[in-house]
């Protein structure tokens, strides 16, 4: 079975409930706390690929593993931000297809030439 954003917010709930009074909670007041576990979880996950290299997450079952662990976190830390901001499901699935369908239809490259451009 495939998870779902709901699936995601489902369990962080849960997880919420199962530590009440001893982690934080999720509230617009910690909001930015949660974030900044996420930017630390995407900091464990960086030095995974700097570290080791994305050739061995990709062939080693450990390597694979523990990326797979660290990418769960980032997952539940910004899935909390998610909740602590209350919003739904329903409201990030709309913005993500959304955002989704406007990327599919830029030109990266046209829009950032300015960048590939050499400076004279």
């Amino acid at each position: 079975m495939s998870l779902t954003i709901q699936h995601l917010m489902d369990i962080q709930h849960a997880l919420q409930e199962k530590y009440k009074g001893i982690w934080e909670g999720c509230s617009p007041e910690t909001a930015k706390n949660h974030l900044l576990y996420a930017v630390e979880e995407i900091g464990e996950v960086s030095a995974i690929l700097k570290k080791r290299g994305p050739e061995a997450v990709a062939e080693n079952a450990d390597v694979k593993a523990r990326f797979c662990e660290e990418m769960a976190d980032v997952f539940m830390y910004l899935t909390d931000v998610l909740i602590c901001c209350g919003a739904s499901a329903e409201d990030f699935e709309a913005a993500y297809r959304k955002k989704a369908d406007k990327n599919l239809k830029r030109d990266f490259v046209s829009e950032h030439q300015h960048y590939l451009e050499e400076k004279k």
